[in-house]
């Protein structure tokens, strides 16, 4: 409650103009970074299947029981501005579905000729508002227990932090992550985690050792003793496998080859290449393939650029083909990149009314009116601080007053000046 004087009680929130403005300038970031720089005013159905753009489901137009379809968000506005919508925040390779068949009595209003079915488009629960392994809503009012979201970037379905398997990263610093069903799925992906995931996977534990081909996945035990006992080594070994495991030992402990090689590892090596003989290739993924590293049921979370350190050889590049992952080496398909589009998008759009006026003045306005903007903002600031510090709410005649004051300083420094001319 305030005071005699009005002022508020020590326990009222102080807003200063300047926090304001710095709330709405994050507001507009992170609004740019959501729409990815999506037009507004027309719809992305033109554009073909669009790389990632911001998009919406509409409950009232496609209610759970009908088909899913998705909405660009130019529609969102044209064409369901009073429905209720599903915020989908992106989806990739999408064509807008709006007026198509799956809508039976709505036609587009901003590009009503369209084929009546996207064949190439992919559906989800989130279509419906339903997200995660729980498939709950979100935000869900009957969910006591606060918890992030996060989104699979394979599946871009989203998912409570407890409901991965294992829990992110405190520090929060990932970049993405792949939730438990695609980990499964690209199993490819748990010969990379053992070397790059943020959360590392153990290299040796008891459990599966992942065969990444999905055939045979083979039981490694550890006996009393904390070694692992291997079949014997087959006897018909070649040389140049000996040399090989020689090198990467030596590579991996920055020490000269030793003179002999464990039985276990020329077996390891032997066996990639009698399995894979391109192996030797170049293929980063048949390097990483002949390591032992832990396939569990959990979800990864991964660090930038971690896509980068992806194999893209022949072979690899036809096995993301089959699992429709080729996105994955994309540098442009992240979510990052795709915000980091909106946000320049946005700069290289938005006009400053400084500037412009600037720009129609001659070279001594110009720096007049420099030197008055900086004028104001200092003092402004300075004038602000004063309150923040005493713990006062800036009311409007504070405001009034400020700007009274500084025309009055403004005159005299005017009126102070000589001019003289030679």
């Amino acid at each position: 409650m305030a005071g005699a004087e009005g002022r508020p009680s020590e326990l009222e929130p102080v807003v200063s103009l300047v926090d304001v403005l710095e709330e709405d300038e994050e507001l507009e970031n992170e609004a740019c970074a959501v729409l990815g720089g999506s037009d507004s005013e027309k719809c992305s159905y033109s554009q073909g299947s669009v790389k990632r753009q911001a998009l919406y489901a509409c409950g009232t137009c496609t209610p759970k029981g009908e088909e899913p379809a998705g909405i660009c968000l130019a529609c969102s506005y044209e064409c369901h501005g009073s429905h209720k919508l599903f915020e989908l925040y992106t989806k990739r390779n999408f064509h807008c579905d709006c007026g198509n068949s799956k809508f039976k009595n709505l036609e587009c209003k901003l590009f009503p000729d369209k084929a009546k079915i996207n064949s190439g488009n992919k559906y989800n629960d989130n279509f419906f508002g339903l997200y995660c392994i729980c498939k709950r809503p979100y935000p869900d009012p009957e969910d006591e227990i606060p918890d992030e979201m996060i989104q699979c970037v394979v599946c871009e379905d989203w998912f409570h932090g407890r409901h991965l398997g294992a829990s992110p990263p405190e520090s929060g610093d990932f970049q993405e992550m792949v939730c438990q069903a695609c980990m499964e799925r690209c199993s490819f992906l748990w010969a990379y985690a053992a070397q790059w995931a943020v959360t590392k996977v153990p290299a040796e534990d008891d459990g599966l050792a992942l065969n990444v081909d999905g055939i045979g996945d083979e039981e490694v035990t550890k006996p009393e003793n904390g070694e692992h006992h291997d079949s014997p080594l087959k006897e018909d070994v070649p040389e140049h496998a000996k040399d090989a495991v020689k090198a990467v030992k030596a590579e991996q402990t920055n020490e000269p080859c030793a003179s002999s090689s464990s039985e276990s590892d020329l077996q390891a090596v032997f066996k990639n290449q009698h399995l894979n003989p391109e192996s030797q290739s170049g293929c980063k993924f048949q390097e990483l393939k002949a390591k032992h590293f832990m396939k569990k049921d959990t979800a990864t979370f991964w660090p930038l650029n971690w896509r980068s350190k992806l194999c893209t050889c022949k072979d690899c590049m036809r096995m993301y083909g089959d699992l429709d992952v080729l996105f994955l080496t994309d540098e442009y398909d992240t979510v990052l990149a795709y915000e980091n589009k909106g946000k320049v998008d946005q700069a290289a759009d938005r006009t400053d009314p400084l500037m412009d006026t600037l720009n129609s003045m001659n070279r001594v306005q110009q720096v007049e009116l420099i030197c008055e903007y900086n004028d104001l903002k200092t003092e402004l600031k300075d004038y602000l601080k004063r309150f923040a510090d005493e713990g006062t709410v800036v009311k409007r005649e504070d405001i009034q007053q400020f700007f009274e004051e500084f025309q009055s300083k403004k005159r005299r420094r005017v009126d102070g000046m000589q001019y003289y001319c030679s």
